[in-house]
């Protein structure tokens, strides 16, 4: 571990306050009593946890943690290594989910036989609802199409007391940073970008359905204790370079898998100068560098944001507990590694395409493009999403939209904006900049993720390479508009304005001129934004929101249609375990899987979101993306055990449909970072549905890992790696060793014997990161089941 006495930008006394919010209309006060953190009580564990630890100075993610333990004995005795070994059960204090998410994270509440949740709990519709041309009708187009599902999602809360944000609402990580995230608090999201919370202080971690399920039956929450990597940030941001420049020059650093099994805290005096927002676009794409999430000490513009968005009950609660120390890190605290920014260096970056971690300093983008050999030409401008939507984005990219349309320019490709909620739509409108960017030609979209997540009816560039500038904050490949040559380059949202008028992809703002109808060269200023509006937030459309803190209805019937094609009750999968004892049954290997596999290529969004709900039809898109290594074909498997009649190659779900049928199980050897990206449990479900035990990698990404454990897949790490390519398709594979792991056998280790389809026989050692809680759910065949066994 680096050792750091560096000061933190809030220190152990607590902020010091000036009264910024002068500029700024009267706040209104929300009734916060649900959503203040319960500081006495979590400030009370951390100093119990201080003397269990010998008064060690703690960095902020471990007071944050260590103060939401079940049982700080339990978790932290013993005296050993914590961070990167030991396993937390943890009590989160709320829960998001999103509609796409919602669903089987629900039906498998459903199945707890609950009459509550036993925390806070909202529904967020936002994933369902498709881009086509324009806000309005969108909306209504997808409101209608997906009937059913809101009904089920609408009824579900009724029953359980949940809070319901109807579509419309927005998406789901700037209502919560708006409506529920308090500094220092946990809390679970069925979200990758969950994340997004933390710009207000707090951990908010993005987990599969079956995670959130525990918090919301009461069962405890298990984390392995992340390492933490501190970030300080000194100097400050000027001229183009934003806060979404900050992560994406990070990215560029750490790459997809330098954040796995960590925290990213950042500290220093250049935390201060970000507004609350941007932090937490910070956070939000922490999520692309595998981080388990992202924090910062308290600071003035929080407390200000705090307030302007009606939590000033919680503001007052916070300025307490940061004054107690609880807020920041202990002086001297320990980091794993320490990164040093200096944001006054930073320039805008650029990154992509195909990943989020090929980071380009704009300065250099242009060469990157002519040395690559792609086409200088911008084929969309798109900005917004839950990344970067705040006020402070669209007062920023206004202003450029004002300066454009004082030359004579309109953007010269199409040009789309998204509003993270109805609460910045409507101040947008209210404030005129709404207007200004339509006279440029933006066409402003519905308050959802819309083009981000793959909800986006492009009509033009099918099948053609182009390229597009987003300031989303995940660019893998088809995951936009569905085409495997669109390139998804990612920036900030005054990059892709200011380069959506000039229709190229080396136009530098910093240095270029666009050429006015006069003749005349015209070059764009930097931009400023203001982070909280002069006159106050408008809620807009009330009838989106929900009552807050809403009594369960027991009464209420759930509504899923007998017939339906969208939603689907689930059957508990069975436990692997037979009469034969404790080791797995021989398997069969449906694959090996070539480079990137991420849940989108494991489990596409797109036009397979109607499906999130029915597992039966979602599984229809098993790894339809994924290369297959033996032969280099995208969504091809070999069946080497066909029946007459039966092909020897099929997609890879209609060869798994096979296996099922002949009640055959199966495991996949895949690659590194498997599961990368989004937190989509049925990247899990849908492999487990179709007969997979277990799946051997090279290496896992965090979220994905633990759905499989959930799920009752089990999750094996290569001991050598080099090992991923002795191992083929139609080989068979059989454990040794899993039923001394299970019994508790200190020590014990996992090898895999595998049986070639050519007779020769050998066995690889591998590695594995199940608790002992772990080993229980895959013995009884998930989770769930454990958790019911326990409540009968």
């Amino acid at each position: 571990m680096l050792s750091t006495t560096l000061r933190n930008s809030v220190l152990a006394t607590g902020p010091t306050f000036r009264r910024s919010l002068a500029t700024h209309a009267p706040f209104y006060e929300k009734d916060c009593s649900s959503i203040t953190p319960p500081y006495a009580q979590l400030i009370g564990k951390w100093e119990y946890v201080r003397e269990l630890l010998n008064n060690r100075p703690l960095t902020l993610a471990e007071k944050i943690l260590y103060s939401h333990l079940n049982d700080p004995e339990k978790s932290l005795s013993g005296g050993g290594k914590i961070r990167g070994e030991s396993y937390l059960q943890l009590t989160p204090q709320r829960v998001a989910m999103q509609d796409a998410s919602a669903q089987m994270a629900l039906l498998q509440f459903m199945s707890a036989g609950l009459s509550r949740c036993a925390v806070p709990t909202s529904i967020h519709c936002d994933h369902l609802i498709q881009a086509i041309d324009g806000a309005e009708s969108d909306l209504k187009r997808s409101i209608a199409s997906n009937k059913e599902v809101f009904d089920f999602l609408e009824s579900a809360a009724r029953k359980y007391g949940i809070e319901f944000w109807k579509p419309g609402s927005g998406i789901i990580h700037q209502i919560v940073l708006e409506n529920y995230a308090a500094p220092g608090m946990l809390m679970l999201g069925t979200d990758s970008h969950t994340p997004n919370a933390g710009g207000l202080g707090l951990l908010a971690i993005g987990v599969g359905g079956a995670d959130a399920v525990d918090a919301m039956t009461g069962t405890p929450w298990e984390l392995k204790a992340p390492q933490v990597v501190g970030i300080h940030l000194t100097g400050k941001l000027s001229g183009w370079a934003t806060p979404k420049d900050l992560i994406l020059h990070l990215a560029g650093k750490l790459t997809v898998r330098g954040g796995t099994g960590r925290i990213l805290e950042y500290f220093g005096p250049g935390v201060a100068n970000q507004s609350c927002t941007g932090l937490a676009t910070v956070a939000n794409m922490g999520a692309e560098v595998g981080a388990t999430t992202s924090t910062f000490p308290y600071t003035e513009n929080m407390r200000a944001y705090l307030n302007a968005t009606g939590r000033a009950p919680v503001a007052r609660a916070a300025d307490k507990a940061a004054s107690m120390g609880f807020l920041n890190a202990d002086d001297g605290a320990e980091y794993d590694e320490v990164i040093e920014i200096n944001l006054s260096e930073l320039e805008p970056t650029i990154n992509g395409p195909f990943t989020p971690d090929l980071a380009t300093p704009l300065s250099k983008f242009g060469s990157f493009v002519k040395e690559q050999g792609w086409k200088d030409e911008l084929s969309a401008g798109l900005i917004g999403s839950c990344t970067n939507s705040s006020y402070e984005d669209m007062t920023r990219v206004a202003e450029l939209a004002k300066q454009a349309k004082a030359a004579g320019l309109v953007t010269k490709v199409p040009f789309l904006c998204t509003p993270g909620s109805e609460q910045i739509r409507a101040t947008m409108e209210r404030d005129g900049v709404t207007n200004t960017l339509e006279d440029v030609g933006a066409v402003v979209l519905a308050n959802a993720c819309g083009p981000c997540i793959g909800q986006w009816k492009r009509d033009d560039m099918k099948g053609e390479e182009n390229a597009i500038l987003t300031s989303f904050n995940r660019n893998f490949k088809s995951r936009n508009d569905g085409n495997r040559l669109t390139m998804n380059f990612l920036a900030s949202p005054t990059i892709v304005t200011a380069m959506a008028f000039s229709g190229s992809l080396s136009f530098n703002p910093m240095t270029d001129t666009l050429t006015l109808p006069s003749g005349k060269p015209f070059r764009f200023t930097p931009p400023a934004g203001r982070d909280l509006p002069i006159e106050g937030f408008t809620q807009g459309n009330t009838d989106y929101y929900p009552s807050p803190t809403p009594e369960p209805q027991p009464e209420t019937e759930v509504i899923i249609r007998a017939d339906s094609q969208r939603l689907e009750l689930l059957e508990p999968f069975q436990s692997h375990f037979g009469d034969s004892g404790l080791e797995l049954p021989p398997l069969k290997v449906l694959m090996r899987v070539r480079g990137k596999c991420t849940t989108d290529h494991i489990s596409a969004a797109g036009p397979w979101l109607k499906y999130k709900g029915h597992l039966t039809n979602i599984s229809e898109n098993l790894l339809i993306t994924a290369v297959n290594d033996e032969g280099g074909d995208v969504n091809v498997a070999f069946d080497h055990d066909r029946a007459a009649g039966e092909t020897e190659t099929d997609t890879i779900p209609a060869v798994a449909k096979r296996f099922k049928a002949r009640n055959q199980p199966w495991t996949l050897v895949v690659d590194d970072n498997y599961g990368e990206g989004s937190a989509r449990e049925h990247a899990a479900l849908q492999p487990r549905f179709y007969g997979c035990a277990m799946i051997v990698a090279r290496s896992f990404a965090r979220i994905h890992e633990t759905n499989l454990k959930k799920q009752g897949v089990l999750p094996l790490w290569f001991a050598d790696k080099a090992d991923y390519s002795r191992i083929g398709s139609g080989d068979i594979v059989e454990t040794i060793g899993l039923a001394d792991l299970i019994k508790g056998r200190q020590n014990a280790a996992v090898k895999l014997k595998v049986t070639k389809r050519t007779g020769e026989v050998f066995e690889i050692l591998t590695k594995h990161t199940m608790s002992e809680d772990q080993l229980k759910w895959f013995c009884a065949g998930s989770a769930l089941n454990f958790i019911r066994s326990q409540m009968s």
